[in-house]
């Protein structure tokens, strides 16, 4: 049995042993798209839960329903059956504010109007916590520049966000789910058509975050990348979860072969212990 199968089968013992910590944790998730005959399944009863503190990376091919899991965790889709647990209360039963103030969502597609500078972005972030009774405050001024020092981008306050870089755009977008100030951070496909140099620096903010306290889910598009930035990570196959743990536990080439039709070697990455694919070949034929 390799490595990826023993993962498979302790999956109720690990979900069941963290649920209880977990600030986030779905239970026997099922969720669809469409209407009617048109209508979809893609995540078939499913369990997770994040580990507190720590960065998951949710992997897998294109379809498999990555994207349909973290918004299921975040509330902007509704399951079939099952639940979505948030600080131990059902996420459908709280409302959009509470929900807000705990939980932060950063979408694939991100849009702006167009001259709003990163500041004005970032002060979005605060909504949340504002209401009739409580408007713009100092405390607000405060997490605005906290969140602009820890995106690094504070000589960037003033500057319109279509006048910047991929990856300082993406920055401030993180920026402004800092100043929400949520202990929980999702972000699907962070990284989606950043150059390598953009890459790096949006994950290691996502470090940064997650040593500051923060627990972290984001979907990954490059398993390299997703298991050097990553603690534990999600491997998900026609809506199901095919392996989970740290990297250097689940990843094995049988794992890769099943995932994305491809057979490689893995080599570990002596400074980090990740593991790294290499001679990587269509298995088409094999």
């Amino acid at each position: 049995m390799t490595r990826a199968s023993n993962a498979t089968a302790s999956f109720p013992d690990a979900v069941a042993s963290v649920d209880a910590e977990s600030p986030l944790a779905a239970r026997s998730l099922h969720a669809s798209y469409g209407r009617g005959r048109g209508r979809r399944p893609v995540i078939d009863d499913l369990s997770l839960a994040l580990p507190a503190g720590q960065v998951t990376a949710i992997v897998g091919p294109n379809g498999c329903g990555k994207s349909t899991l973290l918004a299921s965790l975040s509330r902007l889709h509704v399951p079939d059956a099952g639940a979505v647990v948030l600080d131990g209360d059902d996420i459908q039963q709280l409302s959009a504010r509470e929900v807000a103030r705990k939980l932060a969502l950063l979408p694939q597609e991100t849009h702006a109007p167009e001259g709003l500078t990163v500041s004005e972005l970032i002060q979005f972030g605060r909504q949340p916590h504002q209401g009739m009774m409580r408007q713009w405050s100092a405390e607000d001024r405060r997490v605005v520049d906290e969140a602009l020092s820890a995106a690094n981008l504070h000589a960037l306050a003033e500057r319109p966000l279509d006048a910047m870089s991929g990856g300082q755009r993406q920055r401030a977008w993180i920026a402004m789910a800092i100043a929400q100030q949520t202990p929980l951070l999702l972000l699907d496909e962070p990284t989606s058509a950043l150059d390598l140099g953009h890459q790096l620096e949006v994950f290691e903010l996502i470090r940064e975050l997650a040593a500051a306290g923060k627990t972290i889910a984001m979907v990954v598009h490059d398993l390299v990348s997703a298991c050097r930035y990553a603690d534990h990570l999600v491997a998900m196959l026609d809506g199901r979860i095919v392996a989970m743990g740290s990297p250097s536990e689940v990843v094995t080439p049988e794992l890769v072969r099943r995932l994305y039709g491809v057979t490689c070697d893995l080599l570990l990455d002596p400074a980090t212990n990740s593991p790294i694919l290499t001679n990587v070949r269509s298995a088409r034929g094999e």
